[in-house]
């Protein structure tokens, strides 16, 4: 009945997407087990996926595996593939110019803007706890290159532009190698996006230990105006008492961040005059106007001069709950709190937002022209049309694919210890009395500064939200 063709794609397009979701479904269940030395297996042993359509995920989920493992050599060099390939991948505009035209699950996955972001942080990370700091500074200054590309990428004057975290560990990194000035700066930058952007956007102000930080680099620079500002506006006085001794900048990763689903939406064609086509749902009161005069959109106007209704699939995230709300260390019979830092969640829902303002009218069009093809075959063959409009119903599906491996929030502290080594132990708490305990040892030299971070992998079942946010 149905054309050879149609067969194959069908079959393709399943096959595809079942090798995919198998082979990251094994993966993830073993990542989220805490079986990190089986999750990696599972990469290692899938040769396919580090050329597929999905590699940028390959290779940054292999770097996080292997910076769990401490490797962070071989960390680095894969997360650096997937940053190659998703920098790639936005320069390619064969691959920009057929995302207009074709389904997004079908074509490579580039990475989400943040993704990108969380590439380069993971090697800083690691440059860190090998203490390479100009290493992990080069990171850094190619994480605010890219924010500055973001910042003109969208038009939306409450977008998300710069990175308070990111200016927070160029501060940490600048004064674990002594270099106290860049390190205020550093501090000074952190603290004012905070408090301009963070909170407006994602309600969340600057940590404590931010704040602690920016006193004594002010202190130790001799900055006695500032610090006296600072101590003013904190409520607090800086205590110089730690200063000869060595430190832990300890870096807790909680929970997991969301993952992919979809949704999708009705819309009518209006028809007015001139060429000018309104998409209307009226069920959320969205309208998207499209222009088609002029002679060289005559063909799209044909193709759409019968078409009534349609629909569209949208991509949307579920959030994965916390299990853990709060975390400290123990030390000596001391206490340090761990301070939120990034809210990679929230991130991620408004790196969403921003990419389908831009792109929402893009896919509009394009399932459009897709659904005037198959009104355009029926009028010459009842199969045919028929066969098309199956397809066209079949690969209407959003791009699901996103990093999973990444935490919800990233929280930190700072830890003022003796020469020597010292166990440390992270009391992770939760909202239902829930409690989990792990311990680390830890040795330090006078006046150094160790890294350390750990990923609590317990996440709650991941939840919707009203993906129409993305119009607020």
């Amino acid at each position: 009945m149905f054309p050879n063709w149609f067969w194959i794609v069908i079959l393709l397009f399943f096959s595809s997407c079942a090798s995919f979701y198998k082979t990251n479904q094994q993966f993830n269940r073993a990542f989220e087990n805490g079986n990190i030395e089986q999750a990696q297996k599972v990469l290692l042993s899938n040769e396919k996926a580090a050329n597929s359509k999905s590699r940028f995920l390959y290779y940054a989920n292999l770097g996080v595996v292997q910076s769990m493992l401490g490797n962070f050599g071989e960390s680095n060099k894969n997360l650096e593939k997937a940053y190659i390939y998703g920098e790639d991948y936005q320069k390619n505009y064969l691959n920009l110019a057929a995302s207009y035209f074709t389904n997004a699950s079908m074509l490579d996955y580039p990475g989400e803007n943040h993704e990108h972001l969380m590439v380069l942080y993971y090697k800083a990370l690691n440059y860190l706890k090998i203490q390479s700091y100009d290493s992990a500074l080069v990171e850094c200054r190619r994480l605010n290159i890219r924010l500055q590309e973001l910042s003109t990428k969208y038009k939306s004057e409450n977008k998300y532009k710069q990175d308070a975290f990111i200016h927070n560990l160029v501060g940490i990194i600048y004064e674990a190698d002594k270099d106290y000035n860049n390190a205020f700066i550093a501090y000074r930058n952190a603290y004012n996006i905070y408090q301009e952007q963070y909170v407006p956007m994602f309600g969340l102000t600057a940590p404590e230990q931010l704040k602690d930080d920016l006193l004594r680099t002010a202190s130790i620079m001799g900055f006695e105006s500032e610090l006296a500002k600072y101590e003013e506006e904190f409520g607090k006085k800086y205590d110089p008492s730690n200063k000869n001794t060595g430190q832990l900048v300890f870096f807790w990763h909680n929970g997991l961040g969301p993952v992919k689903s979809e949704y999708s939406l009705n819309f009518a064609v209006l028809r007015g005059e001139g060429g000018l086509f309104t998409f209307k749902n009226d069920e959320n009161d969205i309208s998207f106007p499209f222009y088609l005069g002029g002679d060289e959109n005559e063909d799209d106007r044909k193709k759409l001069s019968d078409l009534e209704f349609f629909r569209v699939a949208f991509p949307k995230y579920l959030e994965r709950p916390l299990v853990f709300q709060n975390a400290q260390l123990e030390v000596n019979g001391k206490t340090y709190p761990l301070f939120k830092a990034e809210d990679i969640n929230a991130i991620a829902f408004k790196s969403l937002r921003e990419r389908m303002l831009q792109e929402f009218s893009k896919s509009l069009l394009r399932m459009a022209l897709k659904k005037a093809t198959e009104y355009a075959a029926r009028e010459k063959s009842d199969d045919l049309g028929t066969a098309i409009s199956l397809l066209n119903f079949i690969t209407e599906k959003a791009d699901t694919r996103n990093w999973q491996t990444l935490p919800h929030g990233i929280y930190y502290s700072r830890v003022f210890l003796p020469e020597g080594n010292s166990q440390v132990t992270l009391n992770m708490k939760g909202r239902q009395g829930n409690e989990e305990k792990q311990q680390f040892n830890v040795d330090v030299q006078k006046g150094e500064t160790v890294i350390q971070s750990y990923h609590a992998l317990d996440a709650g079942i991941p939840r919707g939200r009203e993906p129409l946010n993305i119009f607020q």
